[in-house]
């Protein structure tokens, strides 16, 4: 048993050594000495070169048949937080107004964490003193977020969602705000009316919304027969083919979605307003209708046999040209398997796994080699070259962490009234609170049905420490990228909050953590 003083300073140690890694990226950004032309290569750096080798070097070393299995509920956790990351954003986004060109991104913001740097870092001083046994829990630690690195860099086009933000018409705040209030009232509203009186409400207001629409169908259908009566429509340019009366339908089909009927029901999704201001409702077909109709000119051409019904020809083509976009997809999905990054992460679990492979790198029990002239593997040296510069890849990350947060756009003093508040203390609390107080049941839950082994306490410590990081920095490049304007202006509050709450949390949580384990 630790005792609390130690385990304070165990749990505090790493985040200071965090904390002046990410400082000297901010002190280097602010004095201009550190351009984004330079943090972009020092990334294109990290992730193509120190982060693959430091993979290698702890994964090789690290994995054996003993231990490969715990692959599977790593995996799975890792799923499980992406899922509820997500789901946490999507119910704040039901309660609090985010901004438009922010709608998606907020999910990507609950979903994806800063799976690499932070966790790396804190994980490998954690487990390279007391209690655990030093360098081989360092390597086996770093060889079981490799995992959760894989699939954050496969994530199936989630990156897709940032993209989504910036299409369309933008809509100003006040319209957004002003939607969400009537969606929080109809949702107050459907809580405190009984489920009596909202049952004989819904039906008598479908009764008479039934009778409004048959009412306006007989009115618009006597109005469409009285004018075929008076002429004929002509499909071509030479009157010679007649539309018959019988096949002038009504366009009636559906009731028109008004937005008092919305407020009062309280159960349909918000859609965006620029979509239902560009879609024409059954309303306004009935009222151009009728004023064409009654007017001395022939109905409308929009009316004509040959628009009103799709021609079966036209069905097959759209669904042939779906395929190409489902392919486009899948291919674009697997090309994250491509990078340095993942290929490494694949290619080092066959080698670590096959004793004849291992042996080239690192000296395996019952496994004979011939060895180099200095006694070791053959291939030993490509481990030693890789764990060199795989040791720059938690320094270098953290630098640039603390550049892209020192180019973030703090809001001013009369600024933070005008931002969505609610949501960014939501994702704050639901990240840097919920996730770990959710991780830590999860686990122990795992642990107790036996799908996460009882004794292996790195494994138990990765999984419950994964669960408290904030959302990942990559989300400011790509907001910069699909923007056009290289802005990032609605996520930096949302960032800021949780990285100030991160070194409170994560060090709840590691003291909590060894507290449970040891």
């Amino acid at each position: 048993m630790v005792d609390a003083g130690t385990l304070i300073w165990i749990s505090c140690r790493p985040l200071l050594r965090l904390m002046f890694c990410v400082s000297c990226g901010i002190g280097i950004t602010k004095a201009d000495i550190f351009p984004p032309v330079a943090a972009a290569g020092a990334g294109q750096v990290l992730l193509n070169i120190t982060l693959p080798c430091l993979m290698f070097s702890k994964i090789v070393p690290a994995f054996t048949a003993d231990n490969v299995g715990a692959l599977g509920p790593l995996i799975f956790v890792a799923l499980l937080y992406e899922g509820i990351g997500m789901l946490l954003a999507f119910i704040v986004k039901q309660f609090f107004w985010v901004p438009h060109r922010f709608r998606y991104g907020i999910l990507v913001a609950g979903g994806w964490g800063n799976v690499g740097d932070i966790p790396t870092a804190v994980i490998l001083s954690v487990t390279g003193a007391a209690p655990f046994s030093g360098i081989e829990d360092q390597n086996l630690s770093v060889a079981y977020i490799s995992a959760f690195i894989l699939v954050t860099l496969f994530p199936f086009g989630g990156h897709k969602l940032v993209a989504w933000d910036f299409q369309g018409p933008d809509i100003e705040h006040e319209e957004v705000r002003e939607t969400m209030k009537l969606k929080r009232k109809a949702f107050f509203h459907l809580l405190s009316t009984p489920f009596s009186n909202r049952s004989s409400k819904h039906v008598s207001k479908e009764a008479r919304f039934d009778d409004t629409i048959t009412s306006e169908k007989a009115t618009t259908d006597g109005i469409l027969q009285k004018a075929a009566l008076r002429r004929t429509f002509s499909l071509g340019d030479d009157g010679s083919t007649v539309v018959p009366t019988g096949s002038v339908t009504s366009p009636v089909s559906s009731p028109c979605a008004t937005e008092v009927d919305y407020v009062h029901r309280g159960l349909d999704t918000l859609v965006d307003r620029a979509d239902v201001e560009a879609r024409p409702t059954i309303c306004d077909t009935l009222s151009q209708v009728k004023a064409e109709s009654s007017g001395p000119e022939s109905l409308p051409t929009h009316l004509a046999a040959h628009e009103m019904q799709a021609s079966p020809a036209e069905v097959p083509n759209v669904r042939r040209g779906k395929f190409p976009i489902y392919r486009r997809t899948i291919i674009e999905s697997f090309k994250a398997l491509l990078t340095p990054a993942s290929l490494t992460i694949i290619f080092s679990f066959p080698i670590a796994l096959i004793p004849k492979l291992k042996a080239l790198f690192v000296q395996v029990p019952g496994t004979s080699m011939p060895a180099a002239p200095d006694g070791l593997p053959p291939l030993n040296f490509i481990l030693d070259s890789t764990t060199f510069v795989g040791a720059a890849s938690v320094p270098l990350g953290l630098v640039c962490l603390g550049s892209s947060l020192a180019r973030l756009s703090m809001p001013k003093k009369g600024e933070w009234k005008k931002l969505p508040m609610g949501a960014i203390a939501g994702i704050a609390v639901s990240k840097m609170v919920i996730m770990p107080v959710l991780g830590v049941l999860i686990c122990t839950g795992l642990t107790n049905v036996g799908i996460i082994s009882k004794d292996d306490k790195v494994l138990r410590f990765v999984c419950i420490f994964i669960s408290c990081l904030p959302t990942a920095t990559v989300h400011v490049l790509l907001t910069q990228v699909y923007s056009g304007t290289g802005s990032s202006e609605h996520l930096a509050p949302f960032l800021i909050p949780q990285y100030i709450m991160m070194f409170i949390s994560m060090t709840a949580l590691t003291a909590y953590t060894l507290q449970l384990l040891f």
